[in-house]
């Protein structure tokens, strides 16, 4: 058997961190190897437990999720950790901030167990996870931000179709929805996801969100 994947969970909610630990430690596949209530604490913890995944708010004291996603997994970190942000989008402002820091998933918090339970392993396994309930808001959101000012070069170097499953991921579509939308298999999804983040030297498909909304390719 393979050894179990290892979570930090830092949420400054006790109850909602409590139930975390609880909903994750009852899978065999998981292990919790320690919770906090700050961002600072996180960004210590990980570096003394090396978890596989740090499921966190933004929201904290003394250091907030953002820094906190920062330190553990962005750009220069010489051992990034991937980090689960579980938020409360509607009253929550800096989500975009968080993911570009380098967060590798987004889920709410009110998202049902096994949502939850798919998010860390789908972080875990290198994947990146939006989710799809909230993706269109959350770029929505955004848009102006991240949308190329005018006369901004938009060549990008993808081939048609690999442009059209781009335009899909940037909606919020799951693989498994592209390949109905576009009527191919899921396995060819997956390899047209690779060539496009391998092709724009992305490192995931949060990236290629803000990617193709920077390049205007989605409105």
């Amino acid at each position: 058997m393979s050894a179990p994947v290892r979570i930090l969970v830092c949420d400054d909610q006790i109850l909602i961190r409590t139930g975390l630990v609880t909903i994750i430690d009852a899978q065999p596949d998981l292990e919790v190897a320690g919770e906090c209530g700050d961002g600072q604490t996180a960004v210590d913890l990980a570096g003394q437990l090396r978890p596989d995944v740090v499921v966190m708010d933004i929201r904290m004291p003394v250091l907030d999720g953002i820094e906190a996603a920062r330190l553990l997994a962005g750009s220069g970190v010489p051992h990034p950790v991937k980090v689960l942000v579980v938020t409360t989008f509607n009253l929550d402002e800096y989500v975009y901030e968080a993911l570009r820091a380098g967060a590798s998933g987004f889920l709410l918090k009110d998202a049902p167990p096994d949502r939850l339970l798919h998010g860390i392993r789908t972080v875990a396994a290198g994947a990146a996870l939006l989710d799809p309930e909230v993706t269109r808001q959350l770029v929505g959101r955004y848009a102006a931000r991240i949308r190329p000012a005018e006369g901004t070069p938009r060549e990008v170097p993808l081939t048609p179709r690999e442009l059209q499953v781009l335009r899909l991921i940037a909606d919020g579509l799951s693989n498994s929805e592209i390949a109905a939308a576009l009527v191919i298999s899921q396995e060819t999804v997956k390899t047209f996801v690779s060539r496009i983040l391998t092709k724009l030297q992305l490192r995931d498909r949060v990236q290629a969100v803000v990617y193709a909304y920077r390049q205007g390719l989605v409105t």
